[in-house]
């Protein structure tokens, strides 16, 4: 809490900024066509909100433009649109590489040896710790054709509000747990199966790793390409809209 309320002291609320920065963000973002004139506005004030509470920390040589903060701040707001900014609270820093960016990760085996993962990541969410980013993919994200590697690595943030990121992130109380594990589950081994036999599923095969990476690439594609997802598995679907609350399919239909 106390890093909380420095960030606050060293971000303060911009009033706003300019508005050349805003439209040429949101000319690289298709994905928030079909939104309303509500609904920008208060993403519009949940992305001011999100550049005042997170500091955004440009890593290898890279130079943050107003636009180019707007493009991870609209992007990263979306989910949270019909939620509450809190759902963010608890953490406070972005870091932006230039590209992807190779991370050592150290794990001890079943017989004691310690070994080291190098894997170049175009993203990565630490629990209580900072999102990491590739602007490179951050610039390929928003295009509504199921990348989307800030929704990916925020809602691996929602997922763990309620502890590790395992595909099961605090419901709503109108919302059944057993509901959202007996069809995610299925959607999971079916998802598996799929992809162990070649099909082209038009989603992201990553979702096999794991069930944490299942909601978020199944997230991705509800916002991205929602009416894919809806096709492919519509109860994922219904469940997705309940907990984001909102209807991207409907959306997107009306443009």
């Amino acid at each position: 809490m106390l890093e909380f309320l420095k960030s606050l002291r060293r971000n303060p609320e911009p009033a706003d900024l300019p508005e050349s920065a805003w439209r040429a963000a949101l000319a690289r973002l298709p994905l928030l066509q079909g939104l309303t004139g509500d609904e920008m506005a208060r993403l519009r004030q949940l992305a001011l909100r999100f550049l005042r509470d997170k500091q955004l920390t440009p890593a290898g040589g890279l130079e943050l433009t107003d636009r180019m903060r707007l493009m991870i701040a609209l992007q990263a707001c979306l989910p949270i649109l019909n939620l509450d900014a809190d759902y963010y609270a608890g953490w406070v820093e972005v870091i932006v590489y230039p590209g992807q960016f190779v991370p050592e990760h150290e794990y001890t085996d079943e017989a004691g040896v310690v070994h080291v993962n190098r894997h170049a990541m175009a993203g990565e969410a630490w629990l209580q710790g900072p999102v990491v980013l590739s602007w490179a993919d951050v610039a390929e994200s928003g295009g509504t054709d199921g990348f989307n590697v800030v929704i990916h690595e925020l809602t691996h943030k929602l997922d763990m509000l309620n502890g590790g990121a395992d595909g099961f992130p605090p419901l709503h109380s109108d919302m059944s747990k057993q509901a959202w594990t007996r069809i995610f589950s299925a959607a999971y081994e079916d998802f598996c199966a799929r992809v162990d036999r070649g099909e082209d599923t038009q989603l992201d095969p990553y979702a096999t790793e794991h069930p944490g990476e299942f909601f978020a690439v199944m997230s991705e594609a509800f916002f991205e390409i929602p009416q894919v997802l809806k096709g492919c598995y519509p109860d994922v679907y219904g469940q997705l809209s309940a907990f984001y609350r909102q209807d991207p399919a409907a959306r997107q239909a009306g443009i």
